[in-house]
């Protein structure tokens, strides 16, 4: 089994994808953003962490946090987001079976790909990249024509922050930057 080699900086910030597994577009079905939502209320009750910037596409999902200081257990709190979300829809339909003897073994749902990828945020310009990333993600794969049309998306925390405004990104050629470190 391979072991995969994971930057462990305490109370990083970080980005993650985390992807439906085989790419099935499941995620933004009520019961499933739902069950996601309610995981991660749970999970950060007893594994803290800050949510900077998240999206949810139909078959991923991007997002930044930090950890808070000296914990640097992000794959733990993922791991209890996925079996939380997963064990509320055992019986949705279209995750009912385990596909293929290994995941059936490991008692895997059908929902999340195994792993997930993800990025330690450097400095301040790396932030923003990652947090202009997420926000435009939905126009990027013509999900929307504007970031501020997609639903679930932390953009709209942004606007109402007055951190981002409502029209942020029409033009793409020289997008808004998020205004971290005023």
């Amino acid at each position: 089994m391979p072991r995969y080699r994971r930057d462990t900086t305490p109370g990083g910030t970080w980005f993650f994808t985390v992807t439906a597994h085989q790419r099935k577009p499941l995620l933004t079905h009520d019961l499933v953003r739902e069950a996601l939502r309610h995981a991660i209320i749970q999970t950060r009750r007893t594994h803290p962490f800050h949510i900077v910037a998240w999206v949810l596409l139909p078959d991923h999902m991007h997002c930044v946090w930090t950890l808070p200081q000296g914990d640097s257990g992000f794959s733990a709190r993922w791991s209890m987001i996925k079996r939380r979300t997963s064990q509320v829809l055992a019986n949705y339909p279209d995750l009912r079976s385990p596909s293929g003897i290994s995941r059936a073994r490991r008692r895997e749902s059908t929902l999340w790909q195994r792993r997930f990828w993800e990025h330690r945020i450097r400095d301040i310009t790396d932030m923003q990249h990652h947090v202009d990333y997420i926000h435009w993600n939905p126009v990027k794969h013509g999900l929307a024509t504007n970031a501020s049309d997609w639903p679930w998306s932390s953009f709209h925390r942004y606007v109402d922050e007055d951190v981002l405004t409502p029209d942020w990104g029409r033009d793409y050629s020289s997008p808004e930057s998020t205004r971290f470190g005023e």
